[in-house]
């Protein structure tokens, strides 16, 4: 299993070993001592979340109050997605940064995406599936969303993004801050510091 940090300080990509044979083939694509090495804590799995998605349906930007929050530990079982994630802690050397990982069945490839950090999602072939690690269960009162086309995110030409009513009607990244709806970095960092002792 390779780790690679992506640009927002404690988000991952991880890309597991392929074992195929005349049968078909193996993959592991989560493993708790791989995953333990580059986080610095493990993976406390609350609920696994499935979702199906016809081409250029967009999921997200989501994210949870902090703490506890929600990490994800988001795969792609079937198809391809473009997985993004924003920096949205108030106070973070990235903050209002991005960056984005093609998740597909062919590289069994996984994205980490930890507490306080917005994720979202595109479907790039219809029937994509995508299959969620989640920290904390679904909790309404503490789910947030920002508006998925007006931060500049990578969404590719010549796909139309389908939206929810909710994730179209939710606020911009500036919105959301004014409003004081963003998780603070030093409430971040302080939770992945519990995560770690």
């Amino acid at each position: 299993m390779q780790a690679r940090e992506l640009k927002i300080p404690g988000a991952f990509e991880f890309v597991p070993s392929v074992f195929p044979d005349e049968r078909g083939l193996f993959v592991a694509p989560f493993q708790e001592e791989a995953f333990t090495a580059a986080v610095g804590h493990g993976l406390r799995v609350a609920q696994t979340n499935h979702s199906r998605s016809k081409r250029g349906v967009v999921r997200g930007v989501h994210y949870a109050d902090v703490p506890p929050g929600q990490a994800k530990y988001v795969h792609c079982p079937r198809g391809r997605l473009l997985d993004v994630l924003v920096d949205i802690r108030v106070g973070s050397p990235t903050f209002g940064e991005w960056d984005a990982v093609e998740l597909t069945e062919q590289a069994f490839n996984s994205v980490y995406v930890p507490e306080g950090v917005g994720h979202a999602l595109m479907a790039l072939e219809d029937d994509s599936v995508t299959s969620y690690l989640c920290t904390e269960g679904y909790n309404p009162k503490a789910e947030r969303g920002l508006n998925p086309l007006g931060l500049g995110l990578p969404w590719p030409e010549g796909v139309t993004p389908v939206l929810s009513p909710k994730d179209a009607e939710a606020p911009t990244l500036a919105e959301a801050e004014a409003a004081g709806l963003l998780p603070s970095y030093a409430d971040c960092t302080a939770w992945y510091d519990k995560l770690r002792h």
